[in-house]
């Protein structure tokens, strides 16, 4: 079994924890989350972004996922040769648009809309096939965040709701972590 945590915290009064468990790389992994400070009665949007970078706060996580390689080319004097390494950071894996859980079209990152109750917490769990914390495509150092809108589930009509979902800004984010 692994574990890990993501802290929620921002510029705002939204903050809360996202715990992961999954049994194998081949088991589905289970994400539970309690979150505050959000607006009463809302949804608002749930996803994994690329980077494990919050230093300018939670605009650092970065897009939604994509593929980012790099092409390193570099000389081992002792061997005399020159070999080209790529380096990649599988982010969009299976190369889709922005969608809902349960879409066969969604970003593996892609957590639709967390729904708060009257005072504007929200607490629940769902368990998801796509995302991983084992194998190459593992969610592990990347970072949750909590956006200001609802997530269009890439249902909009706008470029952007493919992208995004039009979930708007990110009060509150948190790196993925391997916990005990």
């Amino acid at each position: 079994m692994v574990k890990a945590v993501s802290v929620l915290r921002g510029d705002s009064k939204v903050s809360g924890t996202v715990i992961f468990e999954q049994e194998s790389e081949s088991a589905p992994t289970t994400i539970t989350w309690d979150i505050t400070g959000n607006d009463p009665n809302a949804k608002r949007g749930f996803h994994i972004h690329t980077f494990g970078d919050n230093t300018n706060g939670c605009t650092s996580a970065g897009p939604h996922y994509q593929i980012i390689a790099r092409s390193l080319r570099w000389r081992s004097e002792l061997a005399r040769r020159s070999y080209t390494l790529t380096a990649s950071t599988i982010v969009n894996p299976h190369n889709k648009t922005h969608g809902a859980p349960s879409d066969e079209t969604r970003h593996v990152g892609d957590l639709g809309n967390v729904e708060t109750d009257g005072q504007g917490n929200a607490k629940g769990s769902v368990t998801d096939s796509l995302i991983k914390l084992i194998g190459p495509h593992s969610v592990i150092g990347r970072t949750v965040v909590i956006h200001a809108g609802t997530d269009d589930l890439g249902k909009g009509d706008s470029e952007e709701s493919l992208k995004t979902g039009n979930a708007g800004p990110r009060p509150a984010c948190g790196v993925i972590g391997i916990s005990n």
